[in-house]
C-alpha cells in the first residue's frame, strides 16, 4: 500500500542547496597577487646597498630611484580605474601582472649598460613597473566591492593590504639571500619570473559571481543582499548610456567632502608605508649596522605585526558594523586608534639598542596595520557605475607619498647624517592622517547623477 503523495514529499523533503563559499578564495588569490605587487615595488630596497656600491650613487640618487616607481604608479592610477572598469578584472589583472613582471625581469640586466646607463635604464625600468602597476589596488577594491557584502568587506579588504606586510615576511629574507647567494640580479630575474606565471594562473581562476562556475546562486544572492555590486559588470556596459564620463565622476569625487578626508588621510598612512618598503631595510644596515642577510631576516619582524594588525582591524570593524554600529564608527574606530599606534615610531630616533629599535617599529606597523582601512571605505563609497576610478583617485593621492617619503627621506639622511629627523617625519604622519579622518565627516556611498552634485 503506497503512501499518500503529502506523506511522501515530508519523508524525502527538499534540500536547499547550501552556500559556496567561493568567495574567500578570491580574496585569497587577490592576497597572493597583492604581495607579490608589493615584493616587487620594495626589491630595491633589498637590492640598493648593493647597487649603490657597484654603481656608485648617492642617498639622494636612490631616492629619486625609490620615487621613479611612484611617480609612474600615481599618475597611471585614474587610467588604471578607468581600464578595469571598461575591461573587467579578470583581463585588466592579467595583463597589469605580466607587464610589471616582465619590466621587473629586465631590471637584471641593467648592469650590461655600463655605470652611467645602467642607472638611467634602472629608472626607466622603474617607471615602467609603475605604470604596469596602476590597475592593481583599484582591480582589489573592485574584486572586493564585486564578491562581499558590506558586513564582510573590511576583513576582505585588510587581508588584501596586509600583503603589505606580508610581502617583507615572506619575500624580503628570500630576496636578501638571493642578492647574498647570487647577486642583486638574480633577485629580479627570480620574481619577474614568478609574476609571468602568477598573471597565467590570475587569468585562469578569476571571473566575477554570476560567471563563477564554482560559485551557487545561494552565495551569489547572500553578496547581492549585503551590499555586494554583483552586477558592476552591467553598470560598467550601461554606464556610457547614463552620460557618465569619467571626469565626471572625478569632479563628483573632488567635492566630496568625504572623500577628500579620505585621500588626505590615505597619503599620510601611505608615508609609512613608503618607509618600510624603501628605507626600512637601508636604516637597519646603515644606521644599525647589520648584515644584508641579517637586515632582510628583521625587516620581516615589524612586517609580522603589520600583518597581524592588519586582519585584526578589518575583523574589529566588521563586528562593529555586525553589532549595529554606523559603518563611520565602525570604520573609523580602528583607523584612528591604529594610527595614533603607529606614531611610537618616532622614539626610535635616538635609540641606540637595536631591540628596541625594532620592538618600538613592531607595535607602529601593528597600529598602522588596524589602522588601515582605506581600502575597506573605498569599497564603502565607491559609486557603483565607477569603483576603478573611484580606487585609482584614491591611490593616486596616496602615492604622491610615494614620490615625496623616499626623496624627503634621502635629503633629510644627506644633511644630518643620521636616520632620526627621518623617523620623526614618519612618525608625524600617522598623526596627520588621524585628523583627515576626523575632518572627513559620515561615511556612506557617494551617487553619480549626471549634472548634480553627489549626496
Amino acid at each position: 500500500m503506497s503512501l499518500p503523495q503529502e506523506h511522501t514529499r515530508a519523508a524525502h523533503p527538499v534540500r536547499t542547496p547550501r552556500r559556496t563559499r567561493v568567495r574567500f578564495g578570491i580574496i585569497a588569490l587577490v592576497f597572493i597577487v597583492s604581495t607579490l605587487n608589493n615584493a616587487d615595488r620594495a626589491i630595491l630596497s633589498i637590492t640598493g646597498t648593493e647597487i649603490q656600491g657597484e654603481l656608485g650613487i648617492s642617498p639622494v640618487t636612490l631616492g629619486y630611484l625609490f620615487s621613479a616607481f611612484a611617480w609612474a604608479y600615481m599618475l597611471s592610477q585614474l587610467p588604471g580605474g578607468w581600464i578595469v572598469d571598461r575591461f573587467g578584472a579578470r583581463r585588466t589583472y592579467a595583463g597589469s601582472i605580466f607587464l610589471w613582471s616582465i619590466m621587473t625581469l629586465l631590471q637584471g640586466v641593467v648592469p650590461l649598460f655600463g655605470i652611467g646607463s645602467a642607472v638611467v635604464a634602472l629608472f626607466v625600468l622603474r617607471l615602467a613597473v609603475g605604470l604596469a602597476e596602476g590597475p592593481a589596488y583599484p582591480t582589489n577594491a573592485r574584486v572586493v566591492a564585486t564578491w562581499f557584502p558590506a558586513p564582510e568587506r573590511a576583513t576582505a579588504s585588510s587581508i588584501f593590504n596586509a600583503s603589505q606586510y606580508a610581502a617583507p615576511v615572506v619575500f624580503t629574507p628570500f630576496m636578501a639571500w638571493l642578492t647574498h647567494a647570487y647577486g642583486w640580479t638574480s633577485a629580479y630575474f627570480v620574481m619577474g619570473a614568478l609574476g609571468v606565471l602568477l598573471s597565467l594562473a590570475w587569468f585562469k581562476i578569476y571571473a566575477p559571481p554570476r560567471e563563477h562556475p564554482a560559485a551557487n546562486a545561494a552565495e551569489v544572492a547572500h553578496i547581492a543582499e549585503g551590499g555586494g555590486l554583483v552586477d558592476i559588470d552591467q553598470s560598467r556596459r550601461t554606464a556610457s548610456g547614463d552620460g557618465l564620463t569619467t571626469w565626471a565622476c572625478v569632479k563628483v569625487l573632488l567635492t566630496s567632502r568625504l572623500m577628500i578626508g579620505v585621500y588626505v588621510g590615505q597619503f599620510f598612512i601611505t608615508t609609512l608605508v613608503y618607509f618600510f618598503l624603501t628605507w626600512f631595510p637601508i636604516f637597519l644596515v646603515q644606521e644599525l649596522g647589520m648584515s644584508l642577510l641579517k637586515a632582510g631576516f628583521t625587516a620581516s619582524m615589524p612586517a609580522v605585526f603589520g600583518c597581524v594588525g592588519g586582519v585584526l582591524g578589518g575583523v574589529v570593524s566588521d563586528r562593529l558594523l555586525k553589532r549595529g554600529l554606523s559603518v563611520t564608527v565602525a570604520r573609523k574606530v580602528p583607523i584612528i586608534v591604529g594610527l595614533l599606534l603607529s606614531t611610537s615610531i618616532v622614539f626610535c630616533a635616538g635609540a641606540s639598542s637595536q631591540t628596541l629599535v625594532i620592538v618600538l617599529m613592531a607595535l607602529a606597523f601593528f597600529g598602522k596595520g588596524i589602522g588601515s582601512l582605506g581600502w575597506t571605505v573605498v569599497s564603502d563609497t565607491s559609486p557603483k557605475e565607477a569603483a576603478g576610478i573611484a580606487g585609482g583617485l584614491f591611490n593616486t593621492f596616496a602615492n604622491l607619498a610615494g614620490i615625496t617619503t623616499p626623496i624627503i627621506i634621502g635629503y633629510l639622511v644627506k644633511a644630518t647624517g643620521s636616520f632620526d629627523a627621518a623617523l620623526v617625519f614618519v612618525g608625524l604622519s600617522g598623526l596627520g592622517a588621524v585628523l583627515a579622518f576626523l575632518a572627513a565627516g559620515p561615511i556612506h556611498r557617494i551617487t553619480l547623477t549626471p549634472g548634480t552634485e553627489n549626496t
